[in-house]
């Protein structure tokens, strides 16, 4: 069956159609002969080859043209459907109508064939050639019983991982299809909430309701549990997986309807539980003005937009027509990595933007005002920044550098540039910051604040003291982590639950803000159209989460158990490493209580304090000197004098600090 399957599939489709069409012309004398048959009978019936044989002629000569017209010889058997049978009852339809024409004329000058014959004609041919159709489509798929689950001596073991597929509409439907055809896993039952469709039979799965799974589990043998519910709200899904979270099954999921109309993913794209579905967060929808304002018809400039933060806005940049967008990184491979993706969209869509990737640094001043003038930038995200705590907190100068220094040098290319807008990424860790990284961010966003005051401030570094025109509008969004970001603790876990544990958490207390990307990026924009000038803007994060409550449902919708002292035989373990230099168990977003809502739900408005520009102007030059010294006690100082809150947790970790302590 095997070998003979493979001949079959092997062969040419000119060669597959010549079989085709011979098979088809045998079916319809079959079926005119059992015509015959059916309203004769056996006692009665005379040899219709001998009596009708102009029938038997006519039949395939006006039914095979009707078959090639009506695309039944382009249907891939495989991939065999409803659209194909419908094609097929309309073709013998029609030749079943043009072949009673035939007999009436013919009639005249021959024995009258009875009236009945074209009916029975008609439903033999629809039988005949559509269920040899059927058939063959079950043969090449390699499954005789993919209807026949609950029938006698039919079960077997083909050595397939057994799932069962949560949601039995049109997603799971189509899932169920796709695995078949894949023969990567072996689909054994459907779970749907919907109680009228209980234990029936779906596509020749039995579908249990989810109060019956362990019973489904018992009866099928499932392993896993396939998410087929695209629509659900994000609060829906959570309350699924919490359900799930007790069942000793690995938990994925489909593709969104989002992702499966722009052509990111198939149905059969298995994937690992969304995070996002864990949090139980809905996006609140966009507001087109907002989104449109600081992009829509303009040249727009994204900072590190190679990032997880800076692609994202380059992503949704793209969406909102702008005439030019820059992509400003310094790293070639992100570079890359974002131009070609962007590249393969604007081309797919047909887009009518001009895309210009730009390597280069933020420390570059000169460079990025060249870059601003030349493109005539209308708008700057400024998202280039170094961002994990620890590797901060060991490298102290690199962090001032590239989050101070690089947002000053960016914020005064666009002041002398004449850029209308300039809106910096901010962290929850700027508030109250325990870390290297939190202050330096903190007080980037201090920079933007003096120079939002200032209507012709002088710019640090200028010697001439020439005072320049103040025509930009310096806004500041604040939020906490994202999901799938750079360092994100989340892909760290998939990692560590692949290899079988343990998961590491630093502290079993600690919390965190948790936020998607696209979600992020989305309100970034939003809330950067809404600033009058030297606005802190922060996004509603929703509830903290714990991260040791986050590591055990991610290892329990992976199909295992969490292993503990209570629980010594479970699969994989916790192990809590210790608070790492600089991380704070709790983030903030506020510094005071003084807080405003905004004309969007998700975004609120604060009153921070902030410092006159002629007097951060010398803390900066302090801080810069300090760093060029690599006198880092003193850099520490600075920053405490500087930022309000700042408070380090244990001693100076840079590299070059310690080093040259145990010099002698």
């Amino acid at each position: 069956m095997e070998n003979a399957r493979a001949f079959l599939l092997g062969l040419s489709r000119r060669k597959k159609r010549m079989i085709q069409v011979a098979c088809d012309v045998l079916l319809v004398w079959l079926a005119l002969w059992m015509a015959f048959l059916v309203r004769l009978g056996i006692d009665d019936l005379v040899n219709p080859l001998e009596a009708q044989r102009w029938l038997f002629i006519s039949a395939p000569i006006v039914a095979i043209p009707l078959f090639v017209r009506f695309g039944m010889y382009r249907a891939v058997m495989r991939y065999f459907g409803n659209d194909a049978l419908i094609a097929i009852i309309k073709a013998v339809s029609l030749s079943s109508l043009l072949l009673a024409v035939v007999v009436y004329w013919y009639s005249n000058h021959d024995p009258v064939v009875p009236r009945s014959i074209i009916f029975n004609y008609w439903w033999l041919s629809l039988v005949l050639i559509g269920g040899l159709r059927l058939a063959m489509r079950q043969y090449f798929l390699g499954d005789w019983f993919t209807a026949a689950q609950h029938v006698p001596f039919t079960n077997r073991n083909d050595g397939l991982p057994k799932v069962a597929i949560y949601g039995a509409g049109s997603a799971g439907n189509q899932l169920a299809v796709a695995l078949r055809m894949g023969r990567l896993m072996r689909p054994v039952a459907f779970i749907d909430d919907d109680r009228s469709i209980a234990h029936r039979v779906i596509s020749g799965l039995q579908v249990y309701t989810p109060k019956h799974i362990q019973q489904m589990i018992d009866e099928t043998g499932a392993q896993e549990i396939l998410l087929a519910v695209p629509s659900a709200t994000r609060a829906r899904r959570r309350e699924i997986l919490n359900f799930l979270e007790a069942f000793p099954l690995h938990v994925r999921s489909v593709p969104g309807f989002m992702d499966l109309a722009s052509g990111r993913v198939k149905v059969d794209d298995i994937q690992e539980v969304d995070i996002a579905d864990l949090l139980g967060r809905d996006t609140v929808p966009a507001q087109g003005d907002l989104l449109e304002h600081c992009i829509k018809g303009q040249s727009v400039l994204v900072t590190g937009a190679g990032g997880s933060i800076g692609s994202e806005l380059c992503r949704q940049i793209l969406s909102l027509h702008p005439t030019t967008l820059l992509l400003f990184e310094h790293s070639e491979f992100n570079l890359y990595s974002i131009l070609s993706e962007l590249e393969q969209r604007i081309t797919r869509e047909s887009l009518s933007v001009r895309l210009l990737p730009i390597l280069g640094s933020v420390r570059n001043q000169d460079k990025l005002m060249d870059v601003m003038k030349t493109w005539h930038v209308d708008t700057v995200y400024h998202a280039a920044a170094y961002k994990h705590v620890p590797m901060v907190e060991h490298n102290i100068a690199e962090g001032v550098l590239n989050n101070v220094i690089g947002t000053l040098n960016t914020a005064q290319a666009a002041l002398q540039a004449g850029v209308s807008n300039f809106v910096l990424i901010s962290t929850d860790k700027a508030v109250r910051p325990t870390n290297v990284m939190g202050s330096t961010k903190r007080l980037a966003e201090l920079t933007l604040q003096a120079l939002s005051r200032e209507p012709a401030p002088v710019m640090f570094g200028d010697k001439t003291n020439v005072s320049r025109v103040n025509k930009t509008r310096f806004t500041m969004v604040r939020f906490g982590n994202v999901l799938g970001s750079s360092g994100s603790v989340i892909p760290l876990f998939h990692k560590q639950i692949k290899s079988g544990g343990p998961l590491t958490v630093t502290h079993p207390k600690i919390t965190r803000y948790f936020m998607t990307i696209p979600e992020a990026a989305q309100l970034v924009i939003q809330a950067g159209s809404m600033g009058q000038g030297g606005d802190v803007f922060v996004l509603d994060m929703g509830e903290p989460v714990k991260i040791v409550e986050l590591a055990e449902k991610m290892i329990h919708l992976s199909g295992f158990s969490v292993r503990s002292e209570k629980t010594p035989h479970g699969d994989i373990s916790i192990e809590f490493t210790g608070l790492r230099p600089g991380e704070k168990l709790y983030e903030e977003l506020l510094i005071g209580d003084n807080v405003a809502a905004t004309q969007h739900p998700m975004i609120m408005t604060a009153n921070e304090d902030y410092l006159n520009w002629d007097v951060l102007k010398v803390r900066l030059s302090e801080l810069l000197s300090a760093v060029e010294r690599d006198e880092y006690s003193q850099v520490r100082q600075l920053l405490r004098e500087t930022v309000s809150g700042y408070t380090p947790d244990g001693d100076i970790v840079d590299w070059i600090y310690q080093q040259r302590r145990l010099e002698p």
